[in-house]
């Protein structure tokens, strides 16, 4: 799905001052991905059986930035016990539980990923349980996530980036942002053989373009 139902978003302020917003409850107002107009899901529907490459996009995922010392215990503590796994300090790294991934971006910054029913409760769980100097910033509807995945995924990235891509280089687990095309993603590799993109809202359309482009000779396969 490329799109949803919501309300107007509800806010509740913290003892901070500060409005988290609950962004995604149920509702009748129809928010749209960033390639919502791509149609996707017809796309699938017609789909080849096979193919080298598979293409789909997580939609309307939640995504949010964490700003923190690494030597504020009173934030990475606070992280790990709402994340359920702690902050990856080692550069270019990153950290998984069930469906929540967390991005190293730099010494002090990282991005999480997370189902979009899940964002309202964890940015409070943070708030509340977080303390020194932080920054918690919701930045789910500037971004889309995008999976590549297949045998011939690599191929369509070797295309795409300048990064070193061997598994001896970009192992499992690595995350890295790059050149894309004439664009930019942060590229992380959670399998052998397959690959998430963060994909800025405003880039989205022009990356798609590119991915079908250069995944159509290894039989591009979108996926619902």
């Amino acid at each position: 799905m490329s799109e949803t139902l919501i309300p107007q978003a509800r806010a509740h302020t913290e003892s901070s001052g500060v409005a988290v917003m609950d962004q995604l409850p149920a509702g009748n107002a129809r928010a749209e991905s960033p390639l919502h107009h791509a149609d996707l899901a017809g796309l699938a529907q017609s789909a080849p059986a096979t193919g080298g490459v598979q293409l789909r996009e997580v939609a309307l995922h939640g995504h949010l930035i964490l700003r923190g010392a690494q030597a504020n215990a009173g934030f990475t503590k606070a992280c790990a016990r709402a994340l359920g796994v702690a902050l990856p300090f080692q550069p270019l790294t990153s950290a998984e539980n069930g469906d929540i991934a967390v991005r190293w971006l730099s010494p002090d910054e990282w991005l999480v990923t997370l189902p979009a029913g899940q964002v309202y409760a964890l940015e409070q769980a943070l708030r509340a349980g977080a303390s020194g100097h932080f920054s918690v910033v919701n930045v789910s509807g500037g971004q889309t996530l995008l999976q590549l995945s297949g045998p011939r995924a690599i191929d369509v990235l070797k295309k795409s980036t300048p990064l070193d891509l061997h598994p001896r280089e970009f192992p499992v687990g690595k995350v890295a942002g790059s050149v894309f095309a004439k664009s930019s993603v942060f590229l992380r590799r959670t399998g052998e053989e397959s690959w998430e993109l963060v994909v800025r809202r405003s880039f989205a359309d022009y990356i798609w373009l590119w991915l079908q482009d250069a995944g159509r000779e290894y039989g591009l396969q979108v996926i619902a």
